[in-house]
């Protein structure tokens, strides 16, 4: 694992739409009543809401804590090695950027195999871990997609 890693998770319907840029101005869907406040906070702390994602600290944050948080927020995850500038540190492992190119991923990361052909389509070079979860971690499974 790099030193320095950070990662997003987004569901696959929601990908199609931000493709082939991360922006919270494509975001859909309903927001709950804390999502707004949420989103009014950053909107008034930095003048948008930026795009959200964990930042990898090997001994604090690792692999499995940001796989679990984002697999909360969708089932496609990916990493990225870095992000573009300017990054605002949102809470203690959460940094935002007002975008980000999806050219700019470095793994992807999904429970599903049945989602390997489409994001391969979208990402020919780019290694897809097909995961699975046992004893409360995630694995790599028998499948790994395009990374070998």
């Amino acid at each position: 694992m790099d030193k320095s890693m950070f990662f997003h998770g987004i569901p696959l319907t929601y990908l199609y739409i931000q493709y082939p840029v991360l922006s919270s101005r494509q975001s859909t869907g309903h927001r709950t009543k804390e999502q707004s406040e949420d989103r009014k906070h950053l909107i008034e702390r930095f003048g948008l809401e930026p795009v959200h994602l964990l930042e990898y600290r090997r001994h604090d944050y690792g692999l499995q804590d940001c796989l679990k948080a984002c697999f909360g927020f969708g089932d496609v995850v990916f990493a990225f090695r870095s992000v573009p500038l300017p990054m605002w540190q949102i809470s203690r492992h959460e940094i935002g950027v007002p975008a980000l190119s999806l050219h700019r991923v470095r793994w992807i990361f999904v429970l599903r195999s049945d989602y390997q052909k489409e994001l391969q389509a979208l990402f020919p070079t780019v290694p897809i871990f097909i995961l699975r979860k046992g004893n409360g971690k995630f694995c790599a499974s028998s499948k790994r997609g395009n990374a070998y």
